[in-house]
């Protein structure tokens, strides 16, 4: 004899989806490039390359 609790109502598994996935849009289809930030404070640009300089660049 177990302890272990009698099993209750499972959730349903998510159906299967067979869509072709090259008719979605990916997140890199959109107009925004790759580590682009929106136009902002030059000074907050210019302390985030200083903190991300290799060590070897000082």
């Amino acid at each position: 004899m177990s302890d272990a609790p009698a099993p209750g109502p499972r959730a349903p598994k998510p159906a299967l989806v067979f869509d072709d996935p090259l008719d979605q849009q990916s997140s890199d289809d959109t107009d925004r490039g790759w580590g682009e930030r929106p136009a902002g404070d030059s000074a907050a640009d210019l302390k985030r390359f200083l903190d991300e300089k290799p060590p070897h660049h000082i």
